[in-house]
């Protein structure tokens, strides 16, 4: 019997958009996405895309993309887990898990945009580029106005590195 406090990190499937979906959605904090764009990260973009899993639930995701023009990058589009999950080091363990793919061993930098109201997620990119010892610099991303009319809070650009060959 498998134990349940273990969490298995591994690439998504196709199979996983439905629970990533709904991870978003239940997170009260991620914008939601349509369904299709979960189906189309988990199947175009499955390379750099890690979900958590204990036993076969899926309790953490984290979907990224390297940006066509900028190759040295992995870009953290979302990055959620499940409440009863929250506080035992999930999503650090998926961001390590996501910078340890084959597809991102030639990144040198790990980006994401966060509102200013995202206090954990800040904490969270501020805390991991301090465990792997490179900097963290926070640039504007987007501002309100880019978001449907001023509708959306404003979003910081987080840049943690250049990381370490070493990963």
């Amino acid at each position: 019997m498998p134990d349940a406090t273990v969490i298995d990190f591994r690439t998504v499937r196709l199979a996983d958009a439905g629970s990533i979906s709904k991870l978003a959605a239940e997170s009260r904090v991620l914008d939601e996405n349509s369904h299709y764009c979960y189906l189309l990260l988990c199947r175009d973009f499955a390379e750099t895309c890690v979900v958590g899993c204990r036993g076969s639930e899926v309790v953490g995701f984290v979907t990224a993309y390297r940006p066509p023009n900028r190759p040295d990058v992995i870009f953290v589009w979302q990055i959620g887990v499940a409440e009863a999950s929250r506080g035992q080091g999930l999503a650090t363990g998926l961001l390590s898990a996501l910078i340890a793919q084959p597809a991102c061993r030639s990144t040198r930098f790990l980006e994401a945009t966060v509102t200013p109201s995202n206090t954990a997620s800040r904490r969270l990119f501020e805390s991991f580029a301090k465990t792997l010892q490179v900097p963290c610099s926070i640039e504007e991303g987007f501002t309100a106005a880019q978001f449907n009319h001023g509708t959306h809070e404003e979003e910081e650009l987080y840049r943690i590195g250049p990381l370490p060959a070493s990963l």
